[in-house]
């Protein structure tokens, strides 16, 4: 698409550099003004071809205004593949893209995982709703997205389960982030008009493992989660 947009950019402005040097040449030159105003076939062939000039210009401008539409459908339709309808944020489809870099190929030292699980979903989905049970999905990733900016990836791999993932890890990092999240997650929990957030974690990282693959980091940072109890209010964390 960006190859498009700047081959339309210079055939524009290839457009106007020619009409410009046209009328800079029938202004300065009188002898071919004159020629042009006393000679009728001339003149209607001047005419013949700035109206080509013309409708070249709005065929170009009718160009870019298609582009401009299909960027916006493709970035609507991108959204609309990559991203959860229920959360907001990345679907299972992103979460697999993000995996599949590392498939079938030496797993970096410095990658990190942690799993979530929205552990009381259940409950308020039996309880309150799917209505209020999407809310609360909803809310939780929107306080994962928050927490994670600049630190990771995150996105709901399905059911109750988000997965961050850490690209160039560390302790801090997991630790920070973790930290923001159960935060935030408190800070929800005050709110009278909201069912509270449950969640557990479980995390791993490639520099404490001996791990190989991209598959056993994930399953172990979701083997993990059933170690912990409920969050937010976890002392293991």
């Amino acid at each position: 698409m960006k190859k498009f947009d700047l081959f339309k950019t210079i055939q524009l402005i290839l457009f106007i550099a020619l009409a410009a040097a046209g009328l800079y040449i029938i202004f300065t030159d009188h002898e071919l003004y004159q020629m042009i105003a006393n000679n009728t076939h001339i003149r209607l062939l001047c005419i013949l071809l700035w109206a080509a000039l013309v409708l070249s210009f709005l065929f170009i401008f009718m160009d870019f205004s298609l582009f401009s539409s299909f960027k916006k459908d493709y970035r609507e339709l991108d959204y609309a593949i990559s991203s959860d309808p229920v959360s907001g944020i990345a679907n299972r489809y992103s979460c697999d893209n993000v995996i599949e870099k590392y498939l079938d190929k030496p797993l970096p030292e410095h990658l990190g995982c942690i799993m979530f699980d929205l552990s009381n979903i259940k409950t308020i989905n039996h309880l309150c709703g799917h209505l209020k049970g999407n809310e609360l999905i909803r809310e939780f990733s929107n306080i994962l997205q928050t927490a994670s900016n600049g630190l990771c990836f995150v996105g709901r791999n399905g059911g109750s389960k988000f997965l961050a993932l850490f690209e160039n890890c560390s302790t801090r990092k997991m630790e920070q982030f973790l930290s923001d999240v159960d935060k935030k997650v408190k800070h929800h929990n005050t709110r009278p008009d909201s069912p509270p957030i449950q969640y557990r974690y479980g995390s791993a990282c490639r520099e404490e493992e001996d791990i190989k693959t991209i598959t056993e980091l994930i399953g172990l940072s979701d083997h993990r989660i059933y170690n912990r109890k409920t969050g937010p209010l976890d002392p293991e964390k």
